[in-house]
């Protein structure tokens, strides 16, 4: 086992005029060792290939994750999808990457667009082994993992977008990894690549999809660890013990709220220093402490935060925001969603007696949900939470 892991991220856009979208994603990690990501492309758009492609990549998902050989998987999806009336097939095309270990990938594709790897900077051309499952040509390749090595999934959305517009053939698949290549040295992450790609096909498509368009990023990585101190622990006696395990963790410190902020310089020994800079009307001005990568205030900038991170699960809309600005949420938002990979929270359940004005929307019971709904997103997101409570 290595250092290594898997940064997993994807955006869909729906067919014009169709409210639900015909190409569905699902990741499985069936323990520590093993990651499915399947991404599914129904037949035709709207409800019918919504629920095809979510019963092909829910039934592959969980099948591939329980060891059930490929071939039982495509023949349980042969026999459990319904016949379409009008062409008489009854299939939904899928994509898998199976990582095993974070050592080797394993790609089973089937009539989608082939899965574009890029080691080193540039396409890779790796090898593929031809397979006929049930009448069904599908292709498998086994990739031996390097630390950067990028593989972008996608629905046939993305080759034919700008058809009849942009280009007369659509996005041509060299082109799209041109487009690639010059965006992944910037060192985005695999959601920031995967909402690229889309909002670049959407804009080919002039806002107005000819079919539905999904994008899956999976981006091999070494493990970052990161931890955020928030609030000071109900038992002042165990100021020292917090600390003590707070600052011995590995990786960057974040440290969150005015007393507990307090609590953390008293115990460096450094002094704490102020910022009356506000970067943003909505959120407090940080602080200094050296020893100490960030100081923020508490309960508002991780209210934010949680904002920013409920945003980047779904349309990722406010990346331009939070990537650019300088206030405490932005700044964790980076160390949070494209660094850490690993997170440990030390959260304190001190009840702060500024927080009891009964004009103010702030509670105990708040303070904790934050921290739980904001775990809750960011393993979601694919990272490693520990929440230690003091």
């Amino acid at each position: 086992m290595n250092d290594l892991c898997a940064d997993i991220g994807y955006k869909s856009i729906n067919h014009y005029g169709e409210q639900l979208c015909g190409d569905h994603v699902d990741v499985v990690e069936s323990n520590e060792k093993t990651t499915i990501i399947v991404l599914a492309d129904g037949l035709g758009s709207g409800v019918k290939a919504s629920i095809l492609s979510t019963l092909t990549s829910k039934i592959i998902s969980t099948m591939m994750a329980e060891g059930i050989p490929l071939e039982e998987c495509v023949a349980t999806i042969a026999a459990t999808l319904p016949v379409c009336s009008v062409r008489g097939v009854a299939y939904s095309t899928f994509t898998i990457v199976h990582i095993k270990n974070n050592e080797t990938a394993e790609l089973i594709q089937y009539d989608n667009p082939h899965i574009i790897m890029i080691r080193d900077g540039s396409n890779y051309d790796y090898a593929k082994t031809e397979m006929n499952i049930g009448g069904k040509k599908i292709y498998k390749s086994v990739i031996k993992l390097c630390e950067e090595d990028t593989f972008i999934l996608m629905s046939d959305g993305c080759p034919h977008a700008g058809i009849g517009t942009s280009y007369n053939f659509g996005w041509k698949r060299e082109e799209i990894i041109s487009f690639m290549e010059m965006l992944i040295p910037v060192g985005y992450t695999a959601k920031t690549l995967s909402t690229i790609l889309v909002d670049e096909c959407n804009k080919l498509y002039n806002d107005r999809p000819g079919d539905d368009t999904t994008a899956c990023v999976v981006k091999i990585r070494k493990r970052e660890p990161m931890n955020l101190l928030f609030g000071p622990p109900s038992n002042r006696d165990d100021c020292d013990r917090m600390m003590s395990l707070f600052f011995s963790k590995e990786g960057k410190h974040i440290v969150c709220g005015g007393t507990t902020s307090s609590i953390a310089a008293k115990y460096l020994g450094k002094p704490l220093r102020a910022s009356l800079e506000f970067e943003s009307p909505e959120v407090p001005p940080i602080a200094y402490i050296d020893g100490v990568d960030l100081v923020t205030e508490g309960v508002i900038t991780i209210n934010k935060v949680l904002s920013y991170a409920k945003d980047y699960l779904v349309g990722n809309e406010s990346y331009e925001e939070w990537s650019m600005k300088r206030d405490g949420a932005s700044l964790i938002c980076r160390l949070l969603f494209e660094e850490a990979t690993d997170i440990n929270f030390y959260v304190g359940r001190a009840i702060n007696p500024a927080h009891q004005n009964p004009d103010l929307p702030i509670r105990f019971s708040i303070k904790m949900n934050l921290v739980e709904e904001l775990s809750e997103c960011l393993r979601k997101m694919g990272k490693r939470i520990k929440v230690s409570y003091f």
